[in-house]
């Protein structure tokens, strides 16, 4: 029942744009952003006498001032959206009525159109001539009955020709009735046939059939809309006699997290600032999301059972990520749960504290997430699921055709970043493969504020000070005015610090996510895959 799963996804994906189209938070965004793009072209517009030159000063202040609101305006936005992870669900009733997949077997009734009228048969009165009268009569009669044996034979060929087109009309007619009769037989056979294996589905899940209950709860955990870079990646298991799903669940990795708490113009350099979020409140949000998370997929279960298939469900969230220490991706369980059907209904959690939460269903928790520290998950997957009823599904992977930037080849990635930068207002030159990355030399032609601008852009391990030091050497070897690190792996706090005023920007994974929706119009992703 692949087909149905992604029909539900895509209707559950749909709504969730409308409602986040429809937000006043994104259309407060919306205007903050065309404010500051209206004031970057008035900045730029702005000649070089003098007057013009200062005016083209505090347009240039104004832009960036609100290109910093701007941006402000869209970490709140993420703030919001990761807090409401839990709250989000709430309204959402989880169940699938399987019912709604079945397709009507009525069929628009036969419309035969032109075929269906007779033609007008010709009429004898309309050729017979008219009685003479006057002068005709003293002709007399012979003049009459010649008229009247030529109408009779201008009629009668006019019948048949109205007889001929007439048979060809039914026969016509007989055609396109029969099409229609075996074209609706066809329909009909096929969505009975369609309806029957609904039906067949739904009975099995109603009959607690192993695979089609873990088909069904992918289904529910496939509509469960989520911002767009968490990967929604998870396997499932069902133990019939038990009643017990098994959920092994990819939690995002800690960099969905803005590390920019805010951003600040400094008129003393005429740039962007960037205060980096501390890491303590880093740490409590990413345990604070993977509690949510786990929250959130246990609910969904629950909410979703009406027919009382699971009474236990235990939970293993694992994250794909990169360990800092040794470069290597790595699968560490972040947080494991195990609880019965009950217990977890009388839960409110609307009111709960989703940390707390998952420590009074005694859940083991990362107190580390940020260091990948570990716990001893409740159930150990390979060995308590039978394999008979389990099975893997990646919804993204397989419904989202977004590009996915870490898979990219190296030169559709340069290309990308190129066209990026290109549409944003630089003239990149061409891209240099360096070590661990790929860099431009690229010139701002503004007046005044442009210059020799240096692109860095690696998809490796996060930035670091290391790199922050490097872009700055490598921006004043070139004589540049400015230098752009863009790390997809994601930005460590010590870059922010290692910033020290220097004339450099430093973009991650969701911001470059961000620029490539709102100036490309690339709806991208970002979704590793493990090292074998």
């Amino acid at each position: 029942m692949g087909i149905i799963r992604d029909m539900q996804r895509a209707r559950a994906t749909q709504v969730a744009a409308d409602q986040r189209a429809n937000t006043a938070a994104a259309q407060q965004r919306d205007l903050i952003r065309r404010n500051a793009d209206f004031a970057i072209a008035a900045a730029q517009q702005a000649a070089t006498d003098a007057q013009r030159q200062r005016d083209s000063q505090r347009l240039y202040t104004e832009a960036r001032t609100a290109d910093a609101a701007a941006a402000n305006a869209e970490i709140r936005a993420r703030i919001s959206d990761l807090d409401a992870l839990l709250l989000s669900t709430l309204d959402v009733d989880d169940h699938i009525d399987l019912d709604q997949f079945k397709k009507p077997l009525a069929v628009p009734p036969f419309d035969p159109g032109p075929l269906g009228r007779p033609l007008p048969e010709p009429n004898w009165d309309s050729y017979l001539p008219p009685q003479p009268r006057g002068v005709g009569k003293l002709l007399g009669s012979g003049v009459y009955q010649q008229q009247t044996a030529q109408a009779r034979r201008a009629y009668e060929q006019a019948r048949a020709r109205w007889a001929e087109a007439e048979e060809r009309r039914k026969q016509q007619l007989r055609a396109r009735k029969r099409a229609y009769d075996e074209s609706r037989r066809k329909y009909e056979a096929k969505m009975t046939a369609y309806n029957a294996e609904v039906d067949r589905f739904a009975a099995a899940v109603a009959g607690a059939d192993p695979a089609s209950v873990v088909e069904y709860f992918a289904m529910v955990l496939g509509n469960s809309v989520y911002p767009d870079d968490f990967p929604q990646h998870f396997r499932l298991a069902y133990l019939p006699k038990q009643k017990h799903l098994l959920v092994e669940y990819h939690l995002p990795p800690i960099e969905v997290i803005p590390v920019v708490k805010e951003y600040r113009y400094d008129r003393a350099r005429g740039d962007l600032t960037a205060v980096p979020r501390d890491e303590g409140e880093i740490r409590h949000r990413y345990v604070e999301i993977i509690a949510r998370v786990t929250l959130r997929t246990i609910h969904e279960i629950i909410e979703a059972d009406r027919g009382g298939l699971v009474r236990q469900v235990s939970f293993n969230g694992i994250v794909d990520t990169i360990d800092r220490r040794t470069g290597r991706f790595v699968r560490p369980c972040l947080v494991s749960v195990r609880t019965d059907r009950e217990t977890f209904a009388a839960i409110k959690l609307r009111r709960v504290d989703p940390v707390a939460c998952v420590k009074h269903l005694q859940g083991a928790l990362s107190p580390a997430p940020d260091e990948l520290a570990a716990v001893m998950p409740k159930i150990d997957f390979e060995r308590d699921a039978d394999r008979d009823f389990t099975e893997e599904f990646n919804v993204l992977a397989d419904i989202d055709e977004r590009p996915n930037l870490v898979a990219m080849t190296d030169a559709a990635w340069e290309r990308q970043l190129a066209d990026l930068f290109g549409v944003m207002g630089l003239e990149m030159g061409a891209a240099d493969r360096v070590a661990g990355g790929s860099r431009w030399l690229a010139t701002d032609p503004r007046p005044i504020f442009g210059g020799t601008v240096v692109v860095y852009a690696t998809r490796g391990v996060p930035a670091g000070s290391a790199a922050v030091h490097a872009l700055a050497g490598a921006v004043t070897a070139a004589g540049a005015t400015k230098g752009i690190l863009v790390s997809l792996g994601g930005i460590e706090a010590e870059a922010y610090e290692a910033l020290a005023g220097r004339p450099l920007e430093l973009i991650d994974g969701p911001a470059l996510v961000t620029l490539l929706a709102h100036h490309l119009r690339i709806k991208a992703r970002i979704e590793r895959t493990r090292e074998p």
